[in-house]
């Protein structure tokens, strides 16, 4: 057991975190190595062995972490308590950012729009029209402006979409009102991406003032009731970013396929290739790089940053 954490550990250090926090990539490489901290984390459920989870806990409980001996450190001080916050919380990122790399999609459906995100943690990608873009060759303004590039064949709309119904479903939503729910969200940013917490702060505010509905249930026995509530005069977009991974069973997500489709709603996948039904089997060209592929019911149409800084069109 301790083998398959290990090997997740060193996926995360040569692969996810290497280029975006040399502090995680060097701390998930000692935890690859460390058997005291790979023995905690095989006492744990397999659902909780991602290290976003572990180094999430460290940081909520501890502040922002410098570097692997602070890591150590803490790690051997407040055991239990990582322990608890780890059996409590789920990696729930919800990045406002995702918004940009959604928004040409959701430009050219016919509008107005009703919004369900699965996987919405505190709803913070509910609100795209909510924010405004930069996008170099366009731009929309608004109190929070997401800078993303684009390549030269996206389809940059001109303004946000109209957005008349917005709902989430999550297995433990957050509030934005509440103050540990926030300091989770933030405790998720990662070492050397510090320059995201200023945006989240701001996505919290703003969804303060209106905050968007997020209902605790499971995607693959809630949704359905939930998208018989959009009002029937608007285009229902069901979406997600980073969801689909965490449903173990790839009939669990060929399920959902099905659902959403039986619904009526435009699907907007914004995953892993390997993680939408069909698009690994079907598209083999989308898996020779890393990254998310944008998909619309089931075909690939972009390319995406999973943080939402980059588009490019397909």
């Amino acid at each position: 057991m301790t083998e398959a954490i290990a090997r997740i550990y060193r996926r995360f250090a040569e692969v996810e975190a290497r280029d975006r926090s040399p502090v995680y990539a060097e701390i998930a490489a000692h935890v690859a190595g460390d058997a005291d901290i790979l023995g905690f984390l095989a006492g744990l459920p397999a659902e909780k062995w991602q290290p976003n989870l572990l180094f999430g806990a460290v940081q909520y409980l501890t502040g922002p972490v410098p570097g692997l001996r602070e890591f150590r450190a803490r790690f051997a001080a407040h055991t239990d308590e990582i322990r608890a916050a780890m059996l409590a919380r789920t990696t729930q990122t919800n990045e406002p950012a995702r918004c940009a790399t959604l928004l040409p999609a959701l430009a050219a459906l016919p509008q107005p729009l009703a919004l369900l995100e699965v996987g919405a943690s505190a709803g913070l990608c509910l609100q795209p029209d909510r924010y405004g873009y930069d996008f170099g060759q366009v731009r929309i303004p608004g109190e929070l402006v997401l800078p993303c590039r684009a390549n030269d064949v996206v389809p940059l709309p001109a303004r946000v979409p109209e957005v008349v119904w917005r709902a989430g479903l999550d297995l433990n939503p957050l509030d934005v009102r509440d103050p540990g729910d926030c300091a989770w969200l933030e405790a998720l940013i990662w070492p050397g991406e510090e320059a995201r917490l200023p945006r989240l702060r701001t996505a919290l505010e703003i969804a303060r003032r209106d905050p968007p509905p997020v209902h605790r249930g499971d995607l693959r026995s809630d949704f359905a009731a939930l998208a018989a509530e959009a009002p029937r005069d608007a285009t229902l977009v069901v979406f997600h970013t980073a969801v689909l991974i965490y449903l173990r069973e790839p009939a669990d997500r060929s399920a959902f396929a099905e659902t959403v489709a039986a619904s009526g709603a435009v699907w907007l996948a914004n995953e892993s290739p390997r993680s939408i039904p069909g698009v690994a089997a079907e598209h083999d060209a989308v898996l020779a790089r890393d990254g998310f592929v944008l998909a619309r019911d089931g075909e690939p149409i972009a390319w995406t940053d999973p943080h939402g800084t980059w588009i490019e069109w397909l």
